[in-house]
């Protein structure tokens, strides 16, 4: 193959690259205060090394929310505009990422086909190129081989850790573009939890022996915070009282957060994301009141809750609606039908989305500013891809707030999130490994014995045996932020809760740093913060009413637990029936009236009164 055809230092004024000159920096998104209209200085600088080195393979790294469509179209225009190439197309993990490339493709004068399908063959007359998934070219490889032989091509990659998600993918990717003229491969996280080779990356290995990928131009989350172009993240762990049955019929509690074992965290964290217990509602409360705040300086400011998987969320729509009175937007499935509730959530200015963890990488929403994290996935792959749904920044001052069970994991993926991580092919030696007597056979089959896992056995990811969740009550823990931790723990309802959650919307980072260390010592030192006008008494009122709901909760929790003891009913089937009896929502949303009278008629029930 002939050597590539270098770029013009200087952009041609063919329609095409004019438009993408004006193109923003972070299509869809509007740039961050006023930098509509021209590259950021990232993207300037990534372009500029491109057209001096002249690559055929290119590996771009930036963070979530950073502009990479945009960098990657200004690549495309001036490559067609040169000659150096003829077709575009764009690999994408998603259907809605498929769709979301040709508009900003489309924009820029070059015409993607995101509805082009295997069967087709050849794309449509008038179109420059297309948009498919990971998943279109790994089912047929050698076609989309053919389509990129038969015309020069550029492929750009985009998530190009995908291509690492099976061995089949890795092959078929390799196999289809092989012969690209160009490849512009392109990710938010270039690190994988396993050591799946990615296609078309470059791996070097360092002095510890191990191969990691060597990205061409890099442009992570500190940098981009730093610029300004993506929010600071707030993250606001939730830990609580657990309480489940294993299949051998034995009832474990424990407090999530406290230290455990691999599988009571696993299981702990399971319970707490249980729809049925009173832990996911009392967040989503929490999640709820903050929204609200940073709607006050952002109002169209929009929320959304990764679920694990479509029971799940359909049952966190349900509480959302009862805690919102409206029903949020939900996205079960990567079809067209999802990519348009997308859009439309996007374009208006509703409260909630819930998503399931497989399309969560796919939903661009810049306006997304809070999150719950409900899912048991602790890769930190995945945990990098969420936040960055929450990051993109649309004017100075927005901050992202994200809430998260304390689970071990969690808390040190929050606290290193501005870690620069590279994907690594081999892994070190532990010092068991290391040690005179070790037998990898012994290793292997003690892996393929954890992988089975016990009759108690939780993964990461799901469950193995049975399991059934009885109790979980949500309590607040703690606040990260920029790798400190704020708060002494609270009761959910509380002031000191409400210290965190009513922090202002628009705030620069070290305004932030410095509100929540006032809000720390004030609670260290037992101030509160003075009130003010004429509101001073029904705050007061409303402070009261805070401790009695909570004291309240308390003493109902510890009868349902009695009296489940007691009768054998699940806690869930007792605090069903109190529900039905007595009326009013769930512990979370009951007022103090409503939680007294189900406590009343538990107290009856001791004492023959049912």
């Amino acid at each position: 193959m002939s050597a590539p055809q270098r770029l013009p230092s200087v952009p041609s004024t063919h329609a095409s690259t004019s438009a993408a000159q004006h193109l923003p920096p972070a299509f869809p998104a509007r740039a961050p205060w006023g930098t509509a209209g021209k590259l950021r200085a990232w993207q300037a600088e990534a372009i500029e090394l491109y057209r001096t080195r002249n690559p055929r393979d290119f590996l771009a790294v930036a963070t979530p929310g950073a502009g990479k469509t945009t960098f990657a179209l200004r690549i495309a225009t001036e490559l067609l505009e040169a000659g150096a190439v003829r077709r575009v197309t764009v690999v994408a993990p998603t259907e809605h990422l498929k769709r979301q490339w040709a508009d900003a493709a489309a924009r820029v004068g070059i015409t993607l086909d995101p509805n082009f399908k295997n069967a087709q063959g050849r794309h449509g007359h008038g179109f420059d190129g297309v948009a498919v998934t990971y998943a279109q070219v790994a089912s047929k490889p050698a076609l989309h081989a053919a389509r990129t032989g038969a015309a020069p091509t550029l492929v750009i990659l985009d998530e190009v850790h995908h291509g690492g998600d099976a061995l089949s993918w890795g092959d078929a990717v390799r196999e289809a573009f092989e012969g690209a003229t160009r490849r512009l491969s392109l990710t938010g996280t270039p690190f994988r939890s396993d050591t799946a080779a990615i296609p078309f990356v470059t791996y070097e290995r360092g002095e510890d022996g191990i191969r990691r990928s060597a990205a061409d131009y890099t442009y992570g989350y500190g940098d981009a915070l730093r610029d300004h172009v993506v929010r600071p993240v707030i993250f606001l762990s939730y830990s609580g009282a657990m309480r489940w049955r294993t299949k051998a019929g034995d009832e474990v509690s424990a407090r999530l957060g406290e230290a455990l074992t691999k599988d009571m965290t696993a299981q702990a964290w399971r319970t707490a994301l249980n729809p049925n217990g009173e832990w996911i509602p009392s967040v989503l409360a929490a999640a709820d009141r903050r929204l609200t705040e940073v709607r006050r300086a952002v109002p169209d400011a929009g929320a959304m809750v990764i679920a694990t998987d479509q029971t799940d969320a359909r049952a966190y729509a349900g509480h959302l609606a009862r805690i919102t009175g409206t029903s949020p937007t939900v996205v079960l499935s990567d079809d067209d039908g999802a990519s348009d509730r997308i859009d439309e959530f996007s374009a208006s200015d509703s409260r909630w989305l819930v998503a399931v963890r497989m399309v969560s990488e796919g939903v661009d929403v810049p306006r997304l500013a809070v999150g719950v994290y409900a899912t048991s996935t602790a890769t930190p792959l995945f945990f990098a891809q969420a936040v960055g749904r929450f990051v993109r920044a649309r004017r100075r001052g927005e901050t992202a707030s994200v809430f998260l069970p304390s689970v071990p994991q969690l808390l040190v993926l929050a606290n290193t999130l501005e870690a620069e991580r590279d994907h690594a092919l081999d892994r070190p030696l532990t010092a068991e490994e290391q040690g005179d007597d070790y037998n990898p056979e012994d290793a292997l089959l003690a892996a393929a014995s954890s992988a089975r896992g016990g009759a108690d056995a939780v993964g990461p990811d799901g469950l193995q045996g049975s399991f059934e969740a009885l109790e979980a009550q949500a309590s607040f823990d703690r606040v990260l932020f920029d790798g400190g931790e704020f708060g002494t723990g609270a009761d959910v309802g509380s002031e000191e809760e409400l210290d965190f959650l009513g922090l202002p919307g628009l705030l620069d980072a070290d305004q932030v740093t410095t509100l929540l260390r006032q809000r720390q010592a004030d609670q260290l030192s037992g101030k509160r913060r003075p009130k003010a006008g004429a509101q001073q008494e029904a705050e007061r009122l409303a402070e009261m009413d805070h401790r009695k709901q909570a004291e309240l909760r308390k003493e109902l929790a510890q009868l349902v637990g009695a009296w489940s003891r007691r009768s054998g009913q699940p806690h869930g089937a007792v605090h069903t029936e109190l529900r039905r009896r007595c009326g009013g929502p769930e512990v979370a949303l009951a007022d103090p009236d409503q939680l007294a009278a189900r406590v009343e008629m538990l107290r009856g029930w001791f004492v023959g009164k049912r």
